[in-house]
Parts: C-alpha cells; structure tokens; sequence
C-alpha cells in the first residue's frame, strides 16, 4: 500500500463508483462536494445503480452520470453483455486519471483494472488475487457502528492527501424546480404550504426497521391532537402502503397522505418543507439530513453511529438493549425487532419536542 498523496492540479477526469441503495449513495454526495472544491478544473462523473440516480441527479459537481440497469440481467446473455460493453465504452471513452470504487465487491474492482487510470482508490477488502493491483491506494474502513458512513466514503479521499474541509462534508440532494412546483401543488390539493406540517414517514423497505403499526398512530394521533398538522408519506410498495393503510386506520384526526403519490425528488421537496421530519432508519432519514430538515428517527437493529441523521438539529431514539446493534432482520432473523417494539409514544415525543424547542 503506498502513502503518497496525488497530485490534484493533474486531474482532469474523475469517476467515482457507488453500486449500492439509494441511502447508500446519497451518502456518497460530500465526496463530489470535496473534490469540485479542492479540483475545481476537474470533470467529476459517477457511476451508480440506474435506479438510485435520483440521489445525485442534479448535483452540481457532478459532470456525467453513468448507471448499471439491474433490468440488464432481463435482456439475456447477449443483450447483457451489450449494454455492459457499451457502458464500459463510454468509460473508456472518458479517459479517467483517478478512479474511486467506495463498495467492497469485485465490479469496482474490475473497472479500476479495465479504465486503466493513473491512481485508483478502493476500500481496504478481500478482493482475491486477480484484483490485488487493481488499486494503487486503499483505505482502511473502521466496522462496528464507530464512525459514520460519510465519513468512511471521505476516508478514501483522504487517503490520496484531499482532507475535506468542515464546509465540503456536508450532504447535497437537489429536488430541482420541477419537482418543487408539483410538490407545492400535492401540498395545496391538501389545503397545506411549506414550513406547516410535520412530514412522518413510518416505514422502511426493510420492515425490520419500522416501529409498531399500533405505536406509530398513537404518535401521529397525539401530534394531531397538539394541533400539528401531519403529512404521511411511503414508497409506493405494497408491503409499505399495506403498513400506511393499517396505521390510517387507527387515527382518531384526519391526517394528508402522500404515501405512494411521490417521486424521489417530490419526496426530497416534501421533506426538505417539512417543520420536523419523523421516520426510522430508511433513505428519507438521510434525505432529511440533506434537506437541513430537523430530523427524529427511531433505530433498532442498525447502527446510529454509522448511519444516523448528519448535521441537522435532531435526536436518534433507540432502546438501550445490551444486544443493539446487531445489524440482524429482526430478533432470530424473524423480521421483528424487539428494540423498535420496546421503544415507547412517550419516548418520541419527548424527542419531538426537544427538537421542536430546539429550532424554534
């Protein structure tokens, strides 16, 4: 492993790699924010899943943004295999000096090979022996829910000598001015404007992560009782609009769901007009930070160091059970987490108000 730093003033291209989720990626944006302002005279491209794209499209140190279809895999072996070749064309096309792969799986690892750039930088890991020169740096992560995911992405930087400064790691998701326009029009069908409503999003995709359908209306019922006025929102899945329903159907106040009736950029506008944003472990938490949307959020089995709200007024709300966190699909594997069950209304709400105090 070398020790040497590069040579930013070299630079002309950059593609930096993030084959993950969409909270994943999004969490990736301060590394964009800290190369356009120490390589200011660089072309800075990413490459993600065609389906998380959202979370950076937008961004403004971003040139180009490249994405792999998972819909690819549809196409047949031949089918495949062209649009792959294709991809890998335009990459080649581009000409990269400094490759960055911040996922520890062998594709990030076979393009730094194929590119053929100066320097590439890629998470220290078992890569096997036809990908151990891949890289000319790699660093070192720290497991264990004991530093935070950007910061890990911001390791990789420093690494290769660009320390970011405090102004460049902070998270960039941009909604853009049509996604704002139709958002503000959901809003006003539903008799409601930016700055009035607390916006709470129950669940998650994983449903391990989600607190109790019986707890979350109680929440949401005690809100509205205070004279809150509360926006639901969900992805549209039918487990999750399946979980929105059974909590609805609980509520003694009538609440506005947008739940299913969002793009990922209406949802980020939604959010980022939000007085206070509710939800647990889930990219709309993440969406949160990005948006400076004051933010509580329930955990359970995942950890809150290394994947909690970043740099906006909130509080994480966890059980302190010897056993969390335990990263598992809920206790024994049973998509049920006793730490999210055993999390109680009074406990959030005295979040909610710490919060609320707090950006008065």
């Amino acid at each position: 492993m070398l020790n040497d730093t590069i040579d930013l003033a070299s630079l002309r291209r950059v593609l930096v790699i993030k084959l993950r989720h969409h909270g994943d990626v999004l969490l990736t944006s301060p590394v964009f924010s800290a190369l356009q302002a120490q390589a200011p005279h660089a072309e800075i491209d990413a490459l993600v899943y065609h389906d998380t794209r959202e979370m950076l499209s937008l961004h403004p140190g971003i040139c180009q943004l490249h994405t792999i279809d998972r819909g690819w895999k549809k196409l047949g072996p031949l089918g495949q295999l062209r649009a792959e070749w294709g991809l890998l064309s335009r990459l080649r096309a581009r000409r990269y000096d400094l490759v960055i792969t911040l996922t520890e799986h062998n594709r990030g690892a076979w393009l730094a090979r194929w590119l053929k750039p100066r320097w590439a930088v890629g998470p220290s890991g078992p890569y096997g022996r036809f990908f151990k020169k891949s890289f000319s740096h790699r660093y070192l992560t720290v497991p264990g829910n004991r530093r935070h995911t950007i910061e890990i992405h911001l390791d990789a930087l420093r690494r290769i000598g660009v320390y970011p400064a405090e102004d460049q790691r902070a998270l960039t998701l941009v909604p853009g001015a049509n996604a704002e326009e139709t958002l503000r029009a959901k809003l006003a069908e539903r008799g409601l404007a930016s700055g009035a409503y607390i916006l709470v999003h129950p669940t998650s995709r994983w449903s391990f992560k989600s607190w109790t359908v019986e707890n979350m209306a109680e929440l949401i019922d005690a809100l509205s009782a205070r004279g809150q006025r509360v926006v639901l929102s969900a992805a549209p899945s039918e487990e999750e609009l399946a979980m929105v329903a059974a909590i609805e159907s609980r509520l003694q106040y009538p609440v506005a769901s947008l739940a299913g009736q969002l793009s990922l950029k209406e949802l980020a506008a939604a959010i980022g007009g939000a007085r206070l944003y509710i939800g647990v472990d889930s990219v709309p938490m993440h969406i949160a930070s990005a948006m400076r949307t004051p933010c509580v959020a329930l955990f359970g089995p995942s950890g809150d160091i290394e994947w909690g709200p970043w740099r906006t007024p909130h509080r994480v709300v966890r059980a302190d059970l010897p056993c969390r966190p335990c990263g598992n699909a809920g206790c024994g594997g049973g998509w049920r987490s006793a730490c999210l069950e055993t999390i109680s209304v009074r406990q959030v709400l005295d979040a909610v108000d710490a919060v609320l105090e707090e950006t008065a």
